[in-house]
């Protein structure tokens, strides 16, 4: 039995869009915008749609305010969100007024709290809050299968039956647990390997050195996903950037493992797209 075959061509499409106006933003006029904020344990990233859901500006500042999908540095948190929300006012020359954002699935009694006082701290009235890889999908737009969400501290996962999400959960293991692997074997600093793991040119040498802490990544998801009849495995988030993590955790899973071309967007554009709901009590 076939079934259809999903191109990722509508989000690599947005994905590039949203690229190019982080360079560029589009200063049309629009009656109101829509801001997803994405604040992960590497890095925090803002992006913004307009009345149209077209991504007309965006940016992004690497950062140590959230550990393993947790807030840990409050007050550097809002400070990052603020003057983000600042750059992007100026460069648009509107006020930016209403926002979502997302967290780790199954945290909203730990942290939801503290991530939606950071979003309103930072000026932003707050519309919707869910998990990042539910947001991802809006995105993605995938009505059978896992989305996984590899981030910086976590790794999380969403089960999506005929487009509705039926199970999400989120353990610790993701970029931060890669790039002390890299620091151990190459002898460098935190700072450092992270540096060295974000480069391209640097995966193919890497994959091999990281493949234990992949087959992890692998192993929390077949842990998740048994019992559910998943057959096919999306990947989002920044550490899904690397080359060929797909292909180790397609072998350790046995499971069709895809990933857009770039990862890291998909998860704060699915956020944006979020910001329509009703604002939250």
């Amino acid at each position: 039995m076939s079934k259809k075959e999903i191109t990722f061509d509508s989000c690599n499409q947005l994905v590039s869009q949203f690229e190019a106006v982080v360079k560029n933003p589009v200063r049309e006029r629009s009656s109101v915008y829509y801001t997803g904020v994405d604040l992960g344990t590497a890095c925090v990233v803002l992006a913004v749609l307009d009345e149209n859901f077209r991504p007309v500006a965006g940016a992004y500042r690497y950062a140590d305010v959230v550990r393993d999908g947790m807030v840990v540095d409050y007050i550097g948190a809002i400070r990052i969100v603020r003057e983000l929300k600042a750059e992007l006012e100026e460069k648009l020359d509107t006020e930016l007024l209403y926002a979502a954002a997302a967290i780790p699935p199954g945290t909203d009694s730990l942290d939801g709290g503290a991530i939606k006082n950071v979003v309103q701290g930072a000026g932003f009235e707050i519309t919707a809050l869910l998990d990042e890889p539910t947001a991802a999908n809006a995105v993605l737009k995938i009505q059978n299968g896992a989305v996984v969400d590899i981030g910086g501290g976590t790794t999380g996962i969403s089960i999506l039956k005929d487009g509705k999400v039926v199970y999400v959960a989120d353990e610790p293991t993701g970029g931060t647990h890669f790039s002390l692997v890299v620091s151990g074997a190459y002898n460098l600093s935190f700072s450092e390997a992270e540096l060295y793991k974000r480069k391209e040119e640097n995966h193919k040498e890497l994959l091999p050195v990281l493949k234990p802490v992949i087959e992890k990544v692998a192993s929390i998801i077949n842990r998740h996903i048994k019992g559910y009849d998943v057959d096919e495995i999306y990947l989002v988030g920044g550490t899904c950037c690397l080359a060929g993590i797909e292909t180790i955790i397609e072998k350790q899973t046995g499971i069709h493992t895809r990933k857009p071309d770039n990862p890291m967007f998909v998860t704060p554009l699915g956020i944006a797209f979020s910001c329509t709901q009703e604002e939250m009590d």
